[in-house]
């Protein structure tokens, strides 16, 4: 997919939840509208993080693009099931155990934190926990068989490098989950405009993971104003034990506040570099 066309994929995705955000605020009413659009520009910031995660799987298994996107579509429909059950469990245990809202506080704040100011060391992908489990149920090629998850040789049936990447996918987006489920419930622990808003965020996923892949060295500090609305929902969600409430319009101007401002200064810093890169050695007289 060409970046034009992401684009253009993103702005109609983007567009279809301010249709459905508008319908929401026509029969429910400016409060769940401003829920909804919270949860989903939260859902929506905090993704861009995973989604280079997902560059970097790709890259690490020397995934062709071509094949990028299949699995990318079996991994949104898994993440659309895998966040059904989260949010049922999660509004299950926040009306049985209010108290746990509270360690969802602290939670994102550790998670934000160890995102700001943590050290990326390089991971070895192919080396991961997940794999070497399945490996022991599920032998595995480490050659491409075009856009095919499973091959049959000799009469055996073998998982493709295409299959790992897809349960690494899956995987990662379990653990994501435990950081953008708790950021939405500080904005709202109704079902239906928590859902919604989380799935709005996941179907424009794919276009958005073409964009950032084209535009990645632009937005490689946008990471730092994910890692500010984590910290935020998570004292959100904290100060609540002081029965202490932040408006949802304030909210929502602080995460659209963080969010832009990391974007600007990303390209900023980001075109700065780059001519720093450019600049020519000066020759020194001896």
């Amino acid at each position: 997919m060409s970046t034009k066309k992401a684009l253009k994929w993103v702005g109609f995705w983007m567009a279809l939840a301010i249709i459905f955000n508008i319908g929401i605020l026509l029969i429910e009413g400016p409060t769940k509208a401003s829920q909804f659009l919270g949860g989903y520009v939260i859902e929506l910031s905090l993704s861009v993080d995973n989604l280079f995660l997902f560059l970097i799987l790709f890259s690490s298994f020397g995934i062709p693009s071509a094949y990028q996107r299949r699995v990318l579509n079996y991994g949104i429909f898994g993440a659309v099931i895998l966040r059904l059950v989260f949010i049922v469990l999660g509004i299950t245990l926040v009306n049985k155990i209010h108290f746990i809202l509270y360690i969802f506080g602290v939670i994102l704040i550790l998670s934000g934190c160890k995102m700001m100011f943590g050290h990326e060391k390089p991971v070895d992908y192919k080396d991961n926990r997940v794999l070497k489990v399945m490996g022991k149920f599920l032998p595995m090629t480490d050659k491409m068989h075009e856009e095919k998850f499973f091959i049959k040789e000799n009469g055996k049936r073998f998982a493709t490098p295409l299959f790992a990447i897809l349960v690494l996918i899956e995987s990662s987006d379990i653990l994501f989950a435990i950081d953008s489920i708790p950021a939405i419930f500080s904005i709202s622990t109704d079902p239906f405009i928590v859902y919604t808003s989380n799935i709005f965020a996941i179907v424009g996923l794919r276009s958005l993971y073409f964009v950032l892949g084209a535009l990645q060295e632009r937005f490689k500090y946008v990471k730092y104003g994910v890692a500010l609305i984590l910290v935020f929902t998570g004292i959100k969600l904290g100060i609540l034990y002081f029965d202490l409430h932040i408006p949802i319009l304030y909210s929502l101007l602080t995460i659209f506040v963080i969010l832009i401002a990391s974007v600007i200064f990303s390209v900023y810093k980001s075109k700065r570099d780059e001519k720093k890169e450019e600049l020519p050695l000066k020759k020194v007289d001896l």
